[in-house]
């Protein structure tokens, strides 16, 4: 699963359109599912799903109409048997032949979902696919996102939501007009902020600093009330080595753990850094 992120404005749903051959692009190229955009546009739309921030239904038609137009679209050979399953799946089925337009925001956008799978696409392009949804709806399309990358299909989701990406995506990019970073979300995190790793204790003698700081591999160490927070290249290496020497020093070792800042501080710090080249050049 791939997150793009990026602020309002910077361009992600037009690339998204351009990147499911909705519209063209102007310079540039891409590849999806081995096809090459602008020669094969036809076989990229079969070869994809997407779901739009604001997807349109026929609001007068049933659930099950609505799917079975797009069926016949794609061409899906048991529109039936792939029209139950995906309204059975995102529990739907007992509200099948009630009218698009009497459902709530959360079915629009779990019914949405189910149009965009019918053809059982290998990649499936998400805009903001929990924007506007109550916390218990939001989960549920959480979960059943997470369902379909257990699957082996190839997600691009865009969202807003930093919390969500963080916990879904695999690999992410942050995106303004052009991409700035490109990696998973615990790389971003160790190349922006380094690695910190908190050592809490029962209470901190000045000196334990100095013994720490001597150690091959440590590049910053301060005192938080009775915690030390060691800026280190390789915790998993060095932190056995700390441990003995603290323990050595007669400390009472409560607990450790490893500093970890959010994909919100990351985001923000490649949006500042970015900025700051701009004004540079």
């Amino acid at each position: 699963m791939f997150g793009f992120l990026g602020p309002n404005g910077a361009g992600k749903t037009t690339t998204v359109r351009m990147l499911t051959s909705l519209i063209s692009p102007t310079s540039g190229s891409a590849v999806i599912n081995n096809f090459h955009l602008g020669e094969d546009d036809q076989a990229i739309r079969r070869s994809v799903g997407i779901l739009t921030e604001n997807p349109g239904l026929y609001e007068r038609l049933s659930a099950i109409k609505n799917l079975e137009i797009y069926a016949r679209l794609y061409d899906v050979e048991d529109t039936a048997g792939q029209v139950r399953k995906y309204l059975q799946m995102l529990d739907l089925w007992g509200r099948r032949e009630d009218p698009a337009g009497s459902f709530s925001k959360g079915m629009r956008q779990k019914l949405a979902i189910a149009r965009a799978l019918l053809h059982e696409p290998p990649l499936l392009f998400l805009d903001e696919p929990t924007s506007g949804l109550d916390p218990e709806a939001a989960r549920l399309v959480r979960s059943f996102i997470e369902d379909l990358r257990d699957q082996g299909r190839t997600i691009f989701l865009c969202t807003h939501n930093l919390n969500e990406a963080d916990r879904l995506c695999d690999r992410i990019g942050i995106f303004n007009t052009r991409l700035i970073a490109l990696d998973t979300p615990q790389n971003l995190r160790h190349k922006i902020f380094g690695r910190k790793v908190v050592f809490h204790l029962a209470a901190v003698d000045p000196s334990w600093l100095r013994l720490i700081r001597a150690l091959p591999g440590v590049h910053n160490v301060e005192r938080v009330e009775d915690k030390i927070v060691v800026d280190m290249d390789q915790p998993e290496r060095i932190n056995p080595e700390i441990i003995r020497q603290l323990v050595g020093a007669g400390a009472e070792i409560l607990f450790v753990g490893e500093l970890r800042h959010s994909l919100e501080e990351i985001y923000l710090e490649t949006m500042w850094e970015s900025e700051e080249r701009e004004l540079k050049v």
